[in-house]
């Protein structure tokens, strides 16, 4: 069966859009162009999106899924919240870091769809705000964080920590004292949202301490 011949998808049509977008970046990524990618009508490409926005917003929400279930995992699985709350931004980091040096043309052409893909953005932006605040919300309940709203202060890290992961930072993230700023800011944040620990005795004093008694 030819690609003309095989059904056409949603799926296939949104894996074209990526495929042209590689090769020809975001001015090709148009209804017309992606259906002579397929080798169809762009009228039977038409019967699955009306629109090249639509186009672009199903691409963009594509690439944003891709990025979410090793996240998920993190924000889910047991352990301290300072320390799942670390790992879940270190791995977004990693997502979006591997992506930009991997494929940068692929990367570059998403970054500019992107841009007038707001909702699209939005709903991603809101998706990892919530993974975040249920880390933030199980730290608050085992008291490693202060009764914060836990949605408020993941929307808080999220922005303060945008500059590493955010695309339109990328070419900041070969300066290579991007890895020490990241733990400055980190601490910063983590200074402002973990409980404070009560200062005790030593081991050492505690030991004379028994001794004498």
């Amino acid at each position: 069966m030819s690609r003309a011949d095989a059904p056409l998808t949603l799926d296939r049509i949104v894996d074209a859009a990526g495929n042209v977008l590689r090769r020809f970046g975001p001015a090709k990524a148009t209804v017309v162009d992606v259906a002579r990618a397929l080798g169809v009508s762009h009228a039977a490409v038409y019967r699955h999106v009306a629109t090249r926005a639509e186009l672009r917003d199903l691409v963009v929400g594509r690439w944003a899924e891709t990025t979410m279930p090793p996240l998920q995992a993190i924000a889910v699985k047991p352990g301290p919240a300072p320390k799942r709350l670390r790992q879940l931004f270190d791995a977004l980091i990693s997502i979006k870091r591997r992506r930009a040096a991997e494929d940068p043309e692929l990367f570059a052409a998403y970054r500019t769809l992107a841009a007038d893909a707001e909702s699209v953005v939005a709903a991603h932006l809101d998706a990892l705000v919530g993974l975040a605040a249920t880390v933030i919300r199980s730290g608050v309940e085992e008291g490693s964080f202060r009764a914060v709203d836990p949605a408020a202060a993941a929307r808080a890290v999220l922005f303060a920590t945008s500059r590493f992961h955010h695309p339109v930072h990328a070419a900041e993230w070969a300066d290579p004292a991007i890895d020490q700023t990241y733990d400055d800011v980190w601490r910063m944040l983590m200074d402002g949202l973990c409980v404070a620990k009560k200062p005790g005795r030593s081991r050492k004093h505690r030991r004379r301490k028994e001794a004498s008694s």
